[in-house]
């Protein structure tokens, strides 16, 4: 199996901003990788020159072993992009027969339309549906062409719990089938459930790229979390072992490189802990440790 997605020293500048510098990329056939970061790290600027949307400022791009608009313009991309609009006076049916017929191998567009969860709204117009339905509807449009590719920007949001585990199953088993998909996201629960491997963006770099256990183990160590009166930052701190504190409230998270130095020094210090457990580092700590002055 070869590469879906190539990426090879992409740069992109806006003015003296730069979204992109230097990224190198390969998604491999079969993939389901999401791209994560904070707000202005590069994420959406990399899917639109992934898709041919943009052009990089330099570097090189590759779509299914194509130009990225060649790959687009054969159907064998399927987008879903963070905000589109639909036509309104057509009934949401129509548009997806209307779509399906644009591919040279579409699936059947009752497929996709069930694959999406649209089937109980096929008959209405557009123009009447909630941002939900909307947004099931655009990811009907997306796979209805039969993709070999799926790029999908902040693709849940808007849908209720259900809508979402429907299309997280669409989207696996097209995975399971060979096919890949790319996704940004702000739901980091998403990214450790249903990616693969996760790229973390920050500043317009790569500053993680692989599974998301390893990710996670870039961090180190292990969190104790506890409830907590009158915390005292500075004195968490010195707390043997303490790499990283949060406090929100009553609620205190200690990143620690040695769990059983610091929980000995933790009640030592403070008479009232509570609620106290050891876990893994999770993949929101991992995330706000990597990509710590990565907004813009």
């Amino acid at each position: 199996m070869g590469n879906a997605l190539e990426m090879e020293a992409v740069s992109k500048n806006y003015g003296r901003i730069a979204a992109l510098g230097g990224v190198d990329l390969d998604v491999g056939e079969g993939e389901t990788v999401a791209v994560l970061g904070p707000n202005g790290a590069g994420k959406s600027t990399l899917l639109s020159i992934a898709l041919g949307l943009l052009a990089p400022g330099a570097g090189s791009v590759r779509v299914l072993g194509r130009a990225p608009l060649e790959a687009l313009r054969t159907g064998r991309v399927g987008v879903l992009p963070q905000e589109s609009g639909l036509l309104e006076d057509v009934r949401v049916a129509e548009l997806v027969r209307a779509v399906a017929g644009m591919y040279p191998r579409a699936m059947a567009p009752e497929r996709a339309m069930r694959a999406a969860g649209v089937e109980e709204f096929a008959g209405q117009r557009v123009g009447r549906l909630s941002g939900g339905q909307r947004q099931r509807v655009r990811f009907a449009l997306c796979v209805v062409g039969d993709p070999e590719l799926l790029v999908l920007d902040e693709p849940t949001v808007g849908l209720d719990v259900e809508s979402r585990r429907s299309l997280w199953q669409e989207v696996r088993s097209r995975t399971a089938a060979g096919r890949t998909a790319v996704f940004a996201t702000h739901y980091l629960t998403e990214a450790d459930d249903h990616a693969d491997r996760i790229v973390l963006l920050a500043q317009g770099k790569v500053v993680a790229d692989g599974p998301v256990a390893a990710v996670k183990s870039l961090v180190g160590g292990l969190e104790v979390r506890c409830a907590l009166d009158g915390a005292n930052p500075a004195l968490l701190a010195a707390l043997p072992g303490v790499l990283h504190t949060v406090i929100e409230g009553h609620a205190v998270t200690l990143r620690t490189n040695d769990s059983d130095a610091t929980l000995r020094a933790l009640f030592a210090t403070y008479e009232q802990v509570r609620q106290v457990r050891v876990e893994s580092t999770d993949l929101e700590s991992a995330f706000l440790s990597l990509t710590e002055g990565g907004r813009d």
